[in-house]
């Protein structure tokens, strides 16, 4: 979330690895009893060596709770632990007391879903916050002319692979032709021979611009329940987006 972190483990620390701290840091000390030697051995120098040391920990009147500047109180008044002596119910407040905190960090910096995405430009998260329209236009651009016959318009449809074909003249787009609007023209149409691209094409099909989030693609599909998107630039044709393979690349 953009907050630089290091785990440091108390057996490694007191044994060389105390280097990592840097004397502009914070250390957030968790230790529910506030009283384990290894941690009371290094209070010190956690101390010394940090800009500030913030207890985490059950018991406030502990070694760590008076050495700390600041005490976040983890105390609970039994684990749920059988026997009541496994870490559990205080792990639980410790973990949820840690999302708060980067949270609160989160809020305090401004930290928006942008910035999330510079960290995680990986798998799902990654391609929904920074994946483009581009990457994913289909590698065929159906395309015919408003003055198609119904034989040019069903090879078009065909070759697509999508089931569709744009209509457009000097790259303008002037409508869209399914094969569904395929079947509905037979079905109403005695005498086909006459009919052109113009006559049965969807005009004002939804369409968005390549530079645009692929997540922002889905979201139109889905609204609309449909199963292709045009994709431009800067309003002339550009290609075919589809349903599929945007769910095949994980954007939801």
């Amino acid at each position: 979330t953009g907050t630089p972190a290091q785990f440091l483990h108390a057996a490694e620390a007191i044994h060389g690895d105390l280097g990592i701290i840097q004397k502009q840091d914070v250390v957030l000390c968790i230790s529910y009893s506030g009283n384990s030697p290894e941690i009371v051995n290094l209070l010190p120098f956690l101390k010394d060596y940090s800009s500030c040391l913030i207890g985490m920990t059950g018991n406030p009147d502990s070694k760590l709770g008076k050495a700390s500047a600041i005490i976040l109180n983890t105390h609970v008044d039994k684990e749920a632990c059988p026997n009541k002596l496994a870490p559990t119910s205080s792990t639980t407040v410790q973990m949820a007391l840690g999302d708060a905190l980067a949270v609160c960090l989160m809020e305090l910096k401004d930290f928006k879903d942008i910035d999330f995405a510079k960290f995680h430009p990986g798998g799902s998260l990654g391609k929904n916050l920074t994946a483009k329209v581009e990457q994913f236009v289909s590698q065929t651009k159906p395309e015919i002319n408003p003055e198609a016959t119904i034989r040019e318009v069903i090879i078009s449809v065909s070759a697509s692979k999508h089931g569709i074909t744009v209509v457009t003249d000097n790259g303008k787009i002037l409508g869209v032709i399914t094969d569904g609007d395929l079947r509905r023209m037979l079905l109403n149409q005695d005498d086909v021979s006459k009919v052109i691209a113009k006559d049965i094409m969807s005009k004002n099909p939804k369409n968005i611009d390549k530079s645009e989030l692929a997540k922002e693609a889905m979201y139109i599909l889905k609204n609309n329940n449909i199963g292709q998107l045009i994709v431009t630039d800067k309003g002339q044709y550009y290609g075919i987006i589809d349903l599929h393979k945007l769910l095949d690349e994980g954007i939801i």
